[in-house]
């Protein structure tokens, strides 16, 4: 992608400029979770990604961050290049300018050895479940495919301890040096070794269980527990059930949006719950006890005489309990029916209401102060 395509890092991540710490860490995880080839398998969803952790690279180090906020584009060309002090006589390593956009980690420095053991990428996936397990919590058992460290050569790859030497073509380092002369002078750069793969080690024997991968791909079944009080939206973190990591390092970890499925009655608002519950109008007019259904059961609720439609009510602690304790409410709204069909008593009851002489209506209330 050349400088002139290339979106601004800020653009990317959905921030605008003189976004802090928190916000950069908060939108990459979001755009990161979106756009994951794992679960977006839209066209270029793949380069968004790539692109997402581009931006994430520079805008979580400080250093970076500030030389783009500055000199934008040019700055990341130039002064963290030839223009940033090393010169051409200094033999600065592009692969380690660059490195850490594609393939160096998220938030590691790019002067990390390549050799070294490197954690996995997290992995993320999505988890619908009901309105009250959301509620009360459960555990909910998944099955997945994940490459787990050989258990045989705790991954190593190699039978024995022995049998794990250093590459005599880099000398353990994992990367060679390459010069090459061109009409400004010679130039010099860094790449994997082609005979350990940047590992800088070889293997005289392979583990026989892994064959010297020193993983095994396995379809596992796991316990997630679902904790009491979740909201849609929320993540459950599994630890080191991500991709695989490198050189020896840890898998990644596993995180599991949780999307809770809607009630037909209860609508949740925070750690509240509100509902709507019909009544009739004579039970509205004079009053009367009613059971409400909450999550938790039944409770009885007193309506008094003259309750209007729209009118809430409060049942205190009958809401969501949160992780931390804390309980909220559930709020009763009235709504009152009016009844389409009446029986022929019904309707004599209700004309002899409207027939008395003292009796005013809503409406001959409301002209009459206009008069």
């Amino acid at each position: 992608m050349s400088m002139a395509e290339k979106r601004d890092y800020y653009e990317v991540l959905g921030l605008s400029k003189g976004a802090s710490e928190d916000e950069i860490k908060k939108a990459y995880r979001k755009m990161a979770k979106k756009y994951h080839p794992d679960i977006n398998k839209e066209p270029g969803a793949e380069e968004k990604f790539k692109e997402i952790n581009e931006a994430y690279e520079v805008l979580s180090d400080p250093q970076k961050k500030a030389t783009y906020d500055q000199f934008g584009f040019a700055g990341m060309d130039g002064a963290q290049g030839f223009g940033g002090g090393a010169g051409f006589g200094g033999f600065e390593d592009l692969s380690d300018i660059f490195g850490s956009f594609f393939g160096g980690g998220f938030g590691g420095g790019s002067r990390r050895a390549s050799n070294g053991p490197r954690k996995g990428n997290d992995r993320f996936m999505q988890m619908r479940i009901d309105f009250m397990d959301a509620i009360f919590g459960k555990t909910e058992t998944i099955t997945i495919d994940v490459d787990e460290q050989c258990d045989e050569c705790m991954g190593s790859g190699a039978r024995s301890k022995s049998d794990v030497k250093s590459c005599s073509r880099c000398g353990g380092t994992g990367t060679v040096t390459q010069q090459q002369r061109t009409p400004f002078g010679v130039f010099q750069s860094q790449t994997v070794c082609p005979d350990c793969n940047g590992t800088g080690k070889t293997i005289a024997h392979k583990c026989p269980k892994c064959h010297g991968k020193g993983y095994e791909h396995k379809r596992v079944k796991l316990d997630i527990k679902i904790p009491a009080g979740i909201q849609s939206g929320q993540q459950v973190r599994v630890p080191n059930k991500g991709e695989r990591g490198v050189n020896g390092g840890p898998n990644g970890d596993l995180y599991i949006e949780i999307l809770v499925t809607r009630h037909n009655q209860f609508v949740r608002d925070g750690n509240d719950i509100r509902i709507s519950v019909p009544i009739s109008a004579i039970d509205a007019t004079l009053g009367c006890k009613i059971d409400v259904p909450t999550v938790y059961g039944d409770v009885e609720l007193t309506i008094p005489a003259g309750t209007q439609y729209g009118q809430q009510f409060r049942l205190k602690g009958k809401g969501v309990k949160s992780p931390r304790g804390s309980q909220g409410d559930q709020y009763v709204e009235i709504t009152v029916e009016i009844p389409k069909k009446l029986s022929r008593e019904e309707k004599e009851l209700y004309e002899k209401i409207r027939n008395r002489k003292d009796h005013e209506s809503p409406f001959e209330k409301f002209k009459n102060a206009f008069k």
